[in-house]
């Protein structure tokens, strides 16, 4: 029961980086078959026209290396999202593509910011600052392999090379971390055994029972000799006559 649960909880997170690929590839299949040229659509900072691009650039990618280098990460971290977040997830990604596109509009270069870079800034940074705050084992561990994995994108948050939307990444970036601080997540518990409970009494545990005060193992036939000693055997005899003797 428990692994069907774990396979059907496997099958929901695989299903929403497999519709995010869909959709940033069929934009540009739409682009490439029809010959049109989305990326007008795209955020232009600033202007009024330019606010429609905080919902669509995340689809639209000026070339197939652009479209490819956003694929990868893009499903990843979101399954991984999806995976060990699932409570927040949907929330993570409307909020992540609205608060990176809009802050993306307040300080970008009058230019057309497109492509879903913003969008997988907001996710490394969710995951990974989420993973910290929260201080769970597994979550944390998750957060080291997104460090492990992505975390040479942090250097493109900065103006280091000419046609990469830095400011996007950035907002997304801020994002992210945001969402990380006032989002509240379900934090799985942690198994506590017996001997880790406050009213845990040593006396009586079965387990420590076999060792003596000095950490010693009692072998089950010590522990028989000892229990013999305490044992007063007595013998009635009954005569022919029913008599006790």
């Amino acid at each position: 029961m428990k692994d069907f649960k774990m396979l059907k909880m496997w099958e929901k997170a695989l299903l929403a980086p497999l519709f995010a690929v869909l959709a940033i590839w069929m934009v540009y299949w739409a682009e490439v078959r029809f010959d049109f040229n989305f990326n007008h659509l795209g955020v232009q900072p600033r202007t009024l026209s330019g606010l429609k691009g905080v919902i669509l650039s995340p689809f639209i990618h000026s070339s197939a290396e652009h479209l490819y280098n956003n694929t990868i990460p893009l499903a990843v971290l979101t399954f991984f999202l999806f995976l060990f977040y699932k409570g927040v997830a949907f929330r993570v990604l409307l909020l992540g593509v609205l608060g990176s596109g809009i802050l993306t509009w307040l300080i970008g270069r009058p230019s057309y910011h497109i492509g879903a870079s913003g969008l997988i800034y907001v996710l490394a940074s969710f995951i990974f600052f989420k993973g910290i705050f929260t201080k769970h084992y597994r979550l944390v561990a998750l957060s080291l392999i997104v460090v492990f994995v992505y975390g040479s994108m942090i250097w493109y948050v900065f103006p280091i090379k000419d046609g990469i939307s830095w400011e996007g990444h950035l907002s997304g970036f801020l994002t992210g971390l945001l969402l990380a601080l006032f989002l509240r997540v379900h934090t799985p518990q942690e198994k506590k055994y017996d001997w880790e409970k406050e009213d845990f009494d040593e006396e009586n545990d079965p387990f420590l029972q076999h060792f003596d005060a000095d950490g010693n193992f009692i072998s089950t036939s010590e522990k028989f000799e000892e229990f013999k000693e305490q044992i007063e055997i007595k013998y009635h005899y009954k005569s022919k006559d029913g008599k006790e003797e």
